[in-house]
């Protein structure tokens, strides 16, 4: 069994979309082009890079929605027809979907050597961090006996 059917947990779920496309997107039959790394920089660092051999910086396109980070290529056709005795640069048109995490942000891109480097961090809002709570001490409370409050 090659295949994983996730189709009656889909039915039962309500609001968990995004969970579904990710599961969706992973069991999905991956081409692998264009071929990519991701890299850890740093505590909250991220690089993603892909060799995008062939494509120029118009013929690409980073775009980021619903904590999704879409690579697409188009290569532009070429003006006059080329007889290839062999063809090992693909430099065909491409989707490729990353889902991110909460809190990533992509910061740039650059396309060098071939390469596209898009840069990924972490950012989380001071509301959401981990903070320490200072803790007090009580005043001391006087506890007035039956004497003191009859006299």
């Amino acid at each position: 069994m090659n295949t994983l059917d996730l189709t009656p947990l889909f039915r039962a779920t309500i609001g968990f979309d995004r969970l579904t496309r990710l599961m969706e997107s992973a069991l999905a039959a991956d081409a692998g082009y264009p071929p990519y790394n991701i890299e850890k920089l740093g505590e909250d660092q991220y690089r993603l890079t892909m060799a995008v051999a062939g494509f120029s910086e118009n013929d690409l396109e980073v775009t980021v929605k619903d904590n999704a980070l879409v690579v697409t290529g188009r290569a532009p056709k070429d003006a006059e027809p080329r007889q290839f005795l062999h063809r090992g640069i693909a430099r065909r048109a491409f989707e490729r979907r990353f889902e991110l995490a909460d809190h990533i942000v992509v910061e740039g891109a650059t396309l060098e050597n071939g390469l596209l480097h898009i840069a990924l961090k972490r950012v989380v809002p001071e509301s959401l961090r981990p903070r320490q709570i200072p803790i007090g001490r009580a005043a001391p409370q006087v506890i007035e006996t039956e004497a003191k409050a009859a006299a």
